[in-house]
C-alpha cells in the first residue's frame, strides 16, 4: 500500500472503527448470489437503518433549533436583580450563557406543513454554570386548560380522529365548548396570532408562573416572556395558505437561511414580578395559566437578551435528540403552585426517558457544560460513568466515608413557602373564564378580528349543531359582538350549503333527464 493509499479521518469506516473497503457491494457467493449471512458491514449499516428513528414527540414533533448566547443585564427593570433571585446567569452585567433553543408546532407530525394554525413552542435550554435551566413554553401567553389532569383529553381532541386519522373540528370543538377556561386561548389561536409568520418574529412565554427566590430565601412569583427584536408578524388564514402552496418548510428554511447569512435572530427577555399570595384584589388566579397578568399592574421589566447565532451540524443529532423538562432548574429558580406546572414537571422529563432513552443527558446536546458527578449507574446506552477524579470506584451511594461524591455546600438558606389546607380535588374558585377573552376580541384591530370569525366560522361548520350553539353561547359570553358574528357566520354558512346541495341536485336531476331523452328506454 502507497503511503497515498493509507486510511485518513476522511476514510469510511465501521462504527466499530474498521476502514470500509467496499461500500457498494455486499459479500455473495459469485456475483449473483446468494447472499452470506457474515455481511458484517452490510448489517451493522442496515440495522441501524431500520433504527434511525426514535420516537416521535407526541407533542412538539415538528421542530427547528439554532445555537445562541444569553447576555445579563444584571438588573430587573432598574432594580439589582439580586433582590429577587440569586440564580447565577443573571447577577453579572454582560454574563454570557450559552444556550440552544427548539421551536415548534405542537399538535401536527413532524413532516406536517408550519404554515398549520397551531400553538408553537418556544424552549431554550441554558447551560449554566450551576447545571442546566430549562424555559420551556409557547410562543401565545396562555393556554387552554388549567389542570394537567386534563392535558391527555386536550391532546387527543386536537389530534386526528382515531378511526379516520382527519383532524376534526367537530370533536375539537366538543371538547372546547365543554371546557369554556379554553375561550382566551381560542380567541388568540383562530386569529392571525395562532399562525405566526416564521420563527424569528415569533413571541415566547413560560406560560406558567414560576418562582424566583433571593439569597435570603425570599421568594416571588414570576412570569417570563420573549420579545422578538425583529418585531412581531403573522399571517392570516389566506396568506399562510399561499406559502403553504409553495413551501410547507417555510419557518425551518427562515431560520437556518437567516442565521447562515449572519442576520442573527435575537429576543429580549423580560419578566413580570408579583409577591407570593393569593392577591384577592385580582379577579382571577395567578396561578391560573389561561389567564394574563396585567402589564398596568405587573410590568415587564427586561432582565436580559438572548443572540441565536450557530446553526445544528446536524437536525437529528441536536433538534430531535434535545430534551427540555419544566423542573430543570438551578439554585434561584423554584416552581409555583400551578397545577399545569406541576403536572408538566413529571410528564416533559418522563417522556425523554421514554423516547431518548435513559441515559438521554450524556448526549451532548442535553449535557450540562460542567462536570457531572453521580451515583446513577447503568442503563440503556451508558456511555460514560458519572464519577469524580479521585472517586473511589466501589462506591455508588452516598453517605459513605469510603471517598465516595458528597453532598454539595448550601448556597443559602432554602426558600420554604408555607403550605397548609385540606388535600382535595378541586377547580380553583376565581375561573372568570370570559373576562380576558372578551378584553382579547376588542383589543383586535378589525382585520384581526374578521380574520377570527371567518376561521371560527369554517371550523365549527362541521361540528353538529347543539356543539355550534353551545360554542356561540360561549364567545357571547366574552363579547356580544364575538358571539353575534360567529352565529351569523354559521347561519350564511349553512345557508351555503343548503344552496349548494339544492344546485347539486337539481344538477344530478338535469343530467338524469338529458340521458334519458338521449337514451329512451327501449320496450321489451
Amino acid at each position: 500500500m502507497q503511503p497515498q493509499d493509507q486510511p485518513t479521518d476522511q476514510t469510511l469506516t465501521t462504527r466499530q472503527g474498521h476502514p470500509l473497503y467496499n461500500n457498494q457491494n455486499v459479500r455473495t457467493v459469485g456475483s449473483r448470489g446468494p447472499t452470506t449471512l457474515e455481511n458484517y458491514p452490510f448489517l451493522e449499516k442496515i440495522s441501524h437503518f431500520d433504527r434511525e428513528r426514535i420516537p416521535e414527540r407526541v407533542v412538539h414533533a415538528r421542530g427547528a433549533g439554532a445555537h445562541g448566547v444569553f447576555e445579563a443585564y444584571g438588573t430587573v427593570g432598574d432594580e439589582p436583580i439580586a433582590k429577587y433571585t440569586r440564580a447565577k446567569l443573571f447577577q453579572e452585567k454582560g454574563k454570557q450563557t450559552p444556550v440552544f433553543v427548539r421551536f415548534s408546532t405542537v399538535i401536527h407530525g413532524g413532516h406536517s406543513p408550519e404554515t398549520l394554525r397551531d400553538p408553537r413552542g418556544f424552549a431554550v435550554k441554558f447551560y449554566t454554570e450551576d447545571g442546566n435551566w430549562d424555559l420551556v413554553g409557547n410562543n401565545l401567553k396562555v393556554f387552554f386548560i388549567r389542570d394537567a389532569m386534563k392535558f391527555p383529553d386536550l391532546v387527543h381532541a386536537f389530534k386526528p380522529d382515531p378511526l379516520t386519522n382527519r383532524q376534526d373540528g367537530g370533536r375539537i370543538f366538543d371538547f372546547i365548548s365543554n371546557t369554556p377556561e379554553a375561550m382566551h386561548m381560542i380567541t388568540f389561536l383562530f386569529s392571525p396570532w395562532g399562525i405566526p409568520a416564521n420563527y424569528r418574529q415569533m413571541q415566547g412565554s413560560g406560560v406558567n408562573t414560576y418562582k424566583w427566590y433571593n439569597d435570603k430565601g425570599e421568594g416571588v412569583l414570576v412570569k417570563y416572556h420573549w420579545e422578538p427584536v425583529q418585531g412581531i408578524k403573522n399571517l392570516t388564514q389566506p396568506e399562510a395558505e399561499q406559502i403553504q402552496a409553495k413551501n410547507f418548510n417555510h419557518a425551518t428554511q427562515d431560520l437556518y437561511d437567516a442565521i447562515e447569512a449572519g442576520n442573527y435572530p435575537q429576543w429580549e427577555l423580560l419578566v413580570q414580578i408579583m409577591s407570593d399570595d393569593e392577591h384577592p384584589e385580582l379577579d382571577f388566579d395567578p396561578l391560573d395559566d389561561t389567564k394574563l397578568w396585567p402589564t398596568d399592574q405587573f410590568p415587564w421589566l427586561p432582565v436580559g437578551k438572548m443572540t441565536l447565532n450557530k446553526n445544528p451540524e446536524n437536525y437529528f443529532h441536536e433538534v430531535e435528540q434535545v430534551a427540555f423538562g419544566t423542573g430543570v432548574l438551578v439554585d434561584g429558580l423554584d416552581f409555583s403552585d400551578d397545577k399545569m406546572l406541576q403536572g408538566r414537571t413529571f410528564s416533559y422529563s418522563d417522556t425523554q426517558r421514554y423516547r431518548v432513552g435513559t441515559n438521554y443527558l450524556q448526549l451532548p446536546i442535553n449535557a450540562p457544560k460542567k462536570h457531572v458527578a453521580t451515583n446513577q449507574r447503568d442503563g440503556q446506552m451508558q456511555y460514560r460513568v458519572d464519577t469524580a477524579p479521585g472517586q473511589n470506584p466501589h462506591v455508588n451511594y452516598e453517605p459513605s466515608s469510603l471517598n465516595g461524591l458528597k453532598q454539595a455546600p448550601s448556597p443559602g438558606p432554602d426558600h420554604t413557602p408555607y403550605v397548609a389546607g385540606n388535600l382535595v380535588r378541586q377547580p380553583i374558585d376565581r375561573t372568570n373564564n370570559f373576562k380576558q377573552a372578551g378584553e382579547r376580541y376588542r383589543l383586535f384591530e378589525d382585520w384581526e378580528r374578521d380574520d377570527l370569525i371567518n376561521n371560527l366560522v369554517d371550523a365549527l361548520s362541521g361540528a353538529e349543531k347543539h356543539i355550534q350553539d353551545k360554542m356561540v353561547e360561549l364567545f357571547s359570553q366574552c363579547d356580544e359582538d364575538y358571539g353575534r358574528r360567529v352565529r351569523e357566520g354559521l347561519q350564511q354558512a349553512g345557508d351555503r350549503q343548503k344552496h349548494g346541495q339544492a344546485t347539486d341536485e337539481a344538477n344530478r336531476e338535469a343530467a338524469q333527464q338529458a340521458e334519458e331523452m338521449a337514451h329512451p328506454a327501449q320496450p321489451y
